[in-house]
């Protein structure tokens, strides 16, 4: 039987919604909820969404229809970006009961209470007008965060405009989360013994840009980095030409920044990257990573790349995916070019049919397979610094999976504790993971 304040969640899409869940969570359970596992039999469902492909807003669609089915006693709630952008398609869908923009989530709770006192047959829709100019909204100070790397949110929203890009017209421009705050809200995360914190956002290079009192990126790190219990601090993905001297300057100096930067690159072609809107071409994307490679040789690059592009030409793709061989990514994200309504691309004259945009993702994935396993090999042999994340099971054993400094994904076969961040050394790699050992520490720590 459903006890009556119990909820559950399920997001979707990037770090950035993963971190706003869990702020979800941490408002609801402030308030008395109890938050039960996905499945489990709760009042509410809450299902975070994204939008940034087709095949997003798909997948959406069908979880909220299975939700619907096998939890006939919830009340369903979809928010995020997909009910920012779709709200009327949402509608729809019989049995969903509260539709969320991406501000309104900071009031979801107030949102539920009034739905459930109205008691009415029709969806609460709940979407406000995005585009124009506002502060950070944050959600809730107290993050309900269950994995051993926390996500601190300190940016929101994107002036880039990319003419592929919805993400602009889900979350509106750039705002910041003031630096103080932020910084307090990094001191919870440490204080609840998280060891690890990545910095996320849509467009965090540009965080401070909005506030006009000279925080940034920079600020923030160095602020974070002095405190005595945080022991690695990470950057979510920030753009190429948002990677510039002082960040640089953070690389060399400080210890506890994770030499891992997730760069988007989203083509190697010079052509497709001007129709794309993007603000790079390939040889300045290759000089940053010469330039980030001799100060830490051995940082990982990750990346996303987008395929199938309209106008993207058989040259034009052998170009790219040449570019990316050369790379020595340490990941490669593939996405196939995803029409979206709005976007300037949408509109663009040679789309491109679903069958060669999939080819071409192929043939990408591979190169950046070869690449990520390049790269992971060269750690054979090597000590690391593992965060122990959670079990999993390698060759019919229990084992612990973590990440490391340059997020490798590690596989321990031994038993570990959750959170804590281990001196192991590579073994092997295999299936898109290091095999690694613990280091006594009598063995020379």
């Amino acid at each position: 039987m459903t006890k009556e304040k119990t909820f559950a969640t399920y997001t979707l899409g990037c770090k950035v919604n993963q971190e706003e869940t869990a702020s979800i969570s941490g408002l609801f359970v402030a308030h008395g909820w109890q938050q039960l596992k996905f499945g489990e039999a709760a009042a509410l469902y809450i299902i975070n969404t994204c939008t940034v492909t087709q095949l997003a807003e798909r997948k959406a669609r069908s979880l909220i229809r299975r939700i619907i089915r096998e939890q006939p006693q919830a009340t369903v709630i979809v928010c995020g970006c997909y009910a920012q952008t779709a709200a009327e398609e949402l509608r729809k869908i019989p049995g969903v009961a509260i539709i969320a923009g991406v501000e309104e989530r900071s009031r979801l709770l107030q949102i539920v209470e009034d739905y459930l006192y109205k008691q009415s047959d029709s969806p609460y829709v709940a979407v406000g007008d995005i585009s124009k100019p506002r502060p950070f909204v944050a959600i809730n100070d107290l993050s309900n965060q269950r994995r051993a790397r926390a996500y601190l949110k300190i940016e929101d929203g994107c002036n880039c405009f990319c003419h592929y890009c919805i993400v602009p017209y889900a979350r509106g421009r750039v705002r910041s989360l003031p630096w103080q705050q932020a910084l307090e809200q990094g001191k919870r995360l440490i204080a609840q013994g998280h060891k690890e914190i990545v910095l996320t956002g849509i467009h965090i290079g540009a965080y401070g840009s909005d506030l006009q009192d000279g925080s940034s990126l920079w600020q923030l790190t160095k602020a974070l980095t002095a405190e005595a219990g945080l022991v690695r601090l990470r950057f979510g993905s920030i753009e190429p030409q948002q990677v510039d001297e002082q960040i640089l300057k953070l690389l060399r100096e400080e210890e506890k920044l994770c030499p891992h930067l997730h760069i988007p690159l989203q083509s190697g072609c010079d052509k497709t990257l001007s129709a794309m809107g993007r603000r790079y071409d390939s040889q300045s994307y290759t000089d940053l990573l010469q330039r980030l490679r001799q100060i830490k040789p051995d940082i990982a690059i990750t990346t996303d790349m987008i395929v199938g592009f309209p106008g993207e030409s058989d040259t034009d793709f052998e170009q790219s995916l040449d570019f990316a061989a050369q790379m020595g990514f340490a990941k490669i994200h593939v996405f196939p070019y995803s029409k979206r309504q709005g976007t300037v691309a949408a509109d663009m004259e040679g789309q491109l049919p679903r069958k060669i945009k999939e080819q071409r993702a192929a043939q990408l994935a591979a190169v950046g397979e070869k690449s990520a396993r390049k790269y992971g090999e060269r750690f054979i042999g090597r000590r690391l610094q593992m965060l122990v994340e959670q079990p999993t099971e390698y060759q019919g054993k229990n084992c612990y999976s973590g990440t490391s400094e340059n997020y490798l994904s590690l596989v321990l076969p031994a038993v570990a504790q959750k959170g804590e961040i281990i001196s192991v050394f590579g073994e092997k790699y295999s299936a898109g993971s290091l095999i690694v050992a613990g280091i006594d520490k009598k063995d020379g720590e």
